[in-house]
């Protein structure tokens, strides 16, 4: 059974930080690219990152470029984003993705609200 568990969303105030996780299970993990979206209110599913299988290469939408990291562990299973210079248009549901398997996991809340 396929899983993938989003985890360390919450409210935080702009200029701060947060990181996600991605725990995933029943696939082989380290054989695909991973990616990072997110949907903000009344908008769409956006990517915002995404890595290699090895985690030698990654790519960031411009607007997160320079404040966000994605990185993986694959002897884990697990997937990360650092999140720095959080702003209030950063607030969305974030979810990790195997997009040529279309898997979705079900999304972790980030607020940046002073």
């Amino acid at each position: 059974q396929v899983r993938l568990v989003e985890s360390g969303g919450g409210l935080v105030q702009p200029g701060g930080s947060l990181r996600l996780s991605c725990a995933a299970s029943g696939f082989t993990f380290s054989s695909y690219i991973m990616s990072w979206y997110r949907q903000a209110p009344g908008k769409g599913r956006v990517l915002i990152a995404d890595i290699t299988s090895t985690g030698g290469r990654t790519n960031y939408a411009d607007s997160v470029k320079g404040r966000f990291t994605i990185s993986r562990d694959n002897a884990k299973n697990t997937m990360h984003l650092q999140m720095s210079s959080l702003k209030p248009e950063d607030t969305a549901i974030y979810y990790c993705s195997v997009p040529a398997r279309n898997y979705w996991g079900q999304g972790t809340q980030v607020t940046v609200s002073s």
